[in-house]
């Protein structure tokens, strides 16, 4: 218990991100116990550690010490476990083994940050997010518009995000912090002022706020919690919600002369207010309740919002007098109360008569929508914050930094393939994924197929080691295919070379769409029409091409769509399997008819008995569709591109060595399944008429029938075919 204490300890005492800057568990080790020896001093003179009467007392010891230093690196490791399973989708080895280094609270590092105030459409800033911190360090109001109509879970993560870097970075210059919430009507400051002073707990706070719906309490706990334990003083700042109904259903009129001084402005008829209500309640967008556009209804829906503008404003600018000059005031607040800037009717312009807009930073949470800002338009806020679990569809990189790519690559975006082009329009392609397309057309003649072949460049990107791969499974089909058929034609290999080298080839090509079909790739498609977007190309190009493929940047992968997959792949491989049984049998047909033709002396000689064609190809197809496809899923998808790509990214040669044991195995599993199904189903040789032996000895039959071989094509069946 001693040791988890020293160890807990020491870890509340430095922050998660300093440990990205140690190299070794040494260093760390070092720099924990060396806290936890401070922690130590100040313990024993503290009589709190001491425990009371004949409780538990905290004596340290060295070794409770060294124990402490050699534990904490590896709840770190731990931790930093979960951050490497939600890495992104394309990070690159080294980049894991650094997230690997990060604490839990490092996670919401993978949140992206626009900004608004440019021209156009929002920038992404890179993961260096120096310049968003100063300016908001450099604010005195820091607004936080969260989602009002359909509360956003994913919000008050980045709530809890921001908020804590804000302290961090404020604890260092000894600037107080307030946090202002909306959704606490400002009656309750008084039990939030408990809350703080840890004269009430969770469960007090929980029994003001009956009116909250369901789930919403366990959303904001994590962030309270965090405000009450690190200093962050925490204000009520709604509108009690019986005078929003009031509001609503009577007018401001409706209140009583108290409330009515207390909760909104002044109103006349002619003033500046009236003409204000009047102009949002022709905005039925910022009314979150509002039916129809036009009528009594959202006008009184626009007083409300007045109300509960105004009751905000009080309050903020109650905590800037409270927190000094120099202190920072956090609101978090509906994204409508907040993005129509200094001119509008927000928050910030009723605090721009006392603090100018320079002072004032606006942050959307997860905004739907992206505004394309024009000349002479107000932006709709500083910055846009979205969540690492939001899909990001557009803009999703740092434009900067893919510029500084392709400069130092010296190329041009109109010199790049169109869907690349595209994926670059959409900010989709990240700087990493544009550099390895970049490494590929550096080989000449890896860069001819890549700009012939859009199939081929999908799957490289996704997966540099396609190729690799697609040789290993090529190999092992062109070698237990030719020993198959020596094995069965002994001494008539030769003479039936024509037979061997049909069947060769055949299960060559089948075995490559086995591999081709089912492989990951990265798609960047572009349609000439827009209408096939929503159309069956549309939702062809939404499916993954491997049901178990990370999901990359623009896309959003559910269950449903990952069991489409599977179903799509089998329909592809039996297309395959029927086409070429169908083929193949019909031309070896044709081929032993021109023989006897050309050879009458043969066609007595003949004695084996020819397979069915269609049934053949029906059984052959649906082996293919079900368990090729599943297994080949399983591992392109599983094997290779989860445990060989990603997990073992730093070491490739283990990744390629199991990706050869995992397709010989799956090879020799396939080849038992076949000869299984094909008994079953009656596709081996029968003897024929006379009770001959229908292929007794391939030696002693000119016109045998070609072998089985990997794909289970032909008159016998071998038991080392494929699949």
């Amino acid at each position: 218990m001693a040791l988890a204490l020293s160890a807990s300890s020491a870890a509340s005492v430095l922050h998660p991100r300093e440990l990205s800057g140690h190299r070794s568990s040494f260093w760390i080790a070092v720099r924990y116990t060396r806290i936890a020896s401070r922690l130590v001093a100040r313990c024993s003179r503290d009589e709190s550690c001491q425990g009371d009467g004949g409780g538990f007392q905290f004596q340290p010891t060295r070794r409770i010490l060294l124990g402490a230093s050699l534990l904490l690196p590896l709840t770190l490791q731990n931790q930093g476990a979960g951050a490497v399973e939600n890495a992104p989708a394309g990070t690159s080895g080294k980049e894991k083994r650094k997230l690997w280094s990060l604490g839990e609270e490092d996670k919401a590092a993978e949140s992206r940050v626009y900004d608004s105030l440019v021209l156009g459409e929002p920038v992404a800033i890179a993961s260096n997010r120096d310049r968003v911190w100063q300016k908001l360090l450099a604010s005195r109001v820091v607004y936080l518009g969260e989602a009002e109509r359909v509360p956003d879970p994913d919000d008050k993560v980045l709530e809890l995000e921001v908020v804590r870097a804000l302290r961090d970075r404020c604890f260092e210059q000894q600037r107080p912090v307030t946090l202002a919430i909306e959704a606490f009507p400002c009656l309750l400051q008084g039990s939030l002022n408990q809350f703080m002073n840890k004269s009430s707990d969770s469960a007090d706070l929980k029994a003001q706020v009956l009116d909250w719906p369901e789930g919403r309490w366990e959303q904001y706990q994590p962030l309270l919690e965090y405000c009450r334990d690190n200093g962050v003083r925490l204000m009520a700042c709604g509108a009690p919600p019986e005078v929003l109904r009031t509001v609503q259903t009577k007018g401001i009129q409706g209140l009583s002369v108290g409330d009515r001084k207390r909760y909104s402005p002044p109103i006349k008829r002619g003033s500046a207010l009236s003409y204000e209500i009047f102009q949002q309640s022709l905005q039925p967008d910022v009314l979150a309740n509002a039916s129809v556009p036009f009528g009594p209804g959202p006008y009184r829906f626009a007083q409300a919002r007045i109300v509960q503008d105004h009751t905000m404003a009080q309050v903020v600018r109650q905590a800037l007098v409270d927190s000094g000059t120099v202190g920072l005031v956090v609101v978090i607040t509906g994204a409508s109360h907040v993005q129509y800037g200094a001119k509008g009717s927000g928050l910030p312009s009723r605090i721009a008569p006392i603090l100018p807009k320079k002072t004032q930073a606006v942050i959307l949470l997860n905004p739907e929508r992206q505004h394309i800002r024009k000349e002479g338009e107000l932006p709709q806020a500083d910055f846009l914050w979205y969540s690492a679990a939001k899909v990001c569809v557009r803009n999703c990189f740092d434009r900067a930094e893919v510029a500084r790519v392709m400069s130092a690559a010296g190329r041009r975006r109109e010199a790049l393939p169109q869907d690349l082009q595209a994926g670059l329009e959409r900010g989709v392609i990240s700087p990493e994924l544009l550099q390895s397309f970049l490494d590929l057309d550096k080989h000449p003649v890896l860069a001819e197929l890549t700009k012939r072949f859009q199939g081929l460049r999908e799957r490289l990107l996704a997966d540099p080691r396609f190729l690799h791969r697609l040789a290993i499974e090529e190999s092992i089909s062109i070698t237990t295919t030719l020993i198959a058929q020596y094995e069965r034609r002994k001494d008539r290999f030769w003479k039936e070379l024509d037979y061997v080298i049909t069947d060769t080839v055949r299960g060559s090509v089948v075995d490559f769409f086995t591999v081709w079909l089912p492989a990951p790739r990265l798609a960047f498609r572009v349609f000439n029409d827009e209408s096939a977007v929503g159309g069956l190309e549309g939702f062809l190009g939404s499916i993954p091409d491997n049901a178990f493929q990370r999901a990359h940047t623009g896309t959003n992968w559910d269950p449903s769509t990952r069991f489409l997959a599977v179903v799509l792949g089998g329909v592809k491989l039996f297309s395959v399997g029927f086409i070429s049984s169908v083929g193949t049998l019909s031309l070896t047909n044709a081929y032993l008819d021109l023989r006897r033709k050309l050879n009458p002396e043969l066609a007595p000689r003949v004695t084996n008995k020819r397979s069915p064609i269609f049934k053949t190809a029906a059984v052959y197809a649906t082996f293919l569709g079900l368990s090729a496809n599943l297994r080949y899923q399983i591992v392109a998808g599983v094997v290779e591109h989860w445990i060989a790509d990603y997990f073992l990214a730093s070491t490739p040669l283990a990744g390629n060595i199991l990706s050869f044991l995992a397709r010989t195995a799956n090879s020799y599993w396939g080849t038992q399944q076949w000869v299984d199904l094909a008994r079953i189903f009656g596709l081996q040789a029968h003897k024929a008429e006379g009770n001959t032996p229908e292929c007794s000895e391939p030696s002693q039959n000119l016109d045998a029938i070609p072998v089985e071989t990997k794909d289970g094509i032909g008159g016998e069946i071998l038991p080392n075919s494929k699949n």
